[in-house]
Parts: structure tokens; sequence; C-alpha cells
């Protein structure tokens, strides 16, 4: 499986956790101490998960390759190099040791 498709399956059974615990809270009541921390803790579970996906989406999107460049094979204009020596070859109208 993939990781879109893992954590979707995470975020599927958070949201059945979520609906359970508010089944819970209204059948137990919300005051009491143990409920609170069960909210709380999917709460916190619920905002970790999201983080992870947005993590995920950051990390996808950085490794993506960039837009490619295309170069023309038309030849370059001579006279772009008029001014230039050939490198390694010394410059013009002299000899090369």
């Amino acid at each position: 499986m993939s990781v879109h498709d893992e954590l979707t399956t995470v975020q599927r059974c958070l949201d059945d956790l979520i609906r359970s615990v508010g089944r819970l809270e209204k059948q137990l009541g919300s005051g009491g101490l143990e409920m609170r921390r069960v909210r709380t803790d999917t709460n916190h579970l619920r905002e970790s998960v999201a983080l992870l996906r947005e993590t995920v989406a950051l990390s996808a999107a950085a490794q993506k390759r960039p837009d490619l460049v295309t170069i023309s094979d038309t030849p370059y204009d001579p006279s772009l190099w008029v001014d230039t020596d050939d490198e390694g070859l010394g410059a013009r109208d002299r000899r090369a040791p």
C-alpha cells in the first residue's frame, strides 16, 4: 500500500473513533475526568494525523522533478563569440604551447 492509502485508512479509522467517542460521551456524559481525557486524546490524535498528512504532502511536492527547459537545436549567433578565447587553446592568432 502507498503512503497515501495508509493515511486514508488511518483517517477513516480515526473518523470512526471520533464518532464512537461522541456516542460514548452522550451515554456517559462529558463531565468525568476519564471521558475528558479520551476526548482530548482523540483531538490530539486528529491534529497529529493532520500534521502528518501535511508533512507527507510537502515532502511529495519537494520530490517532484522541476520543469524541463527546452534548448533549441539552432546554432548560436557567431557574433556572440567574437571577443572570447577558445578555452584551453589560448588566444586567437597565437600558437598554443
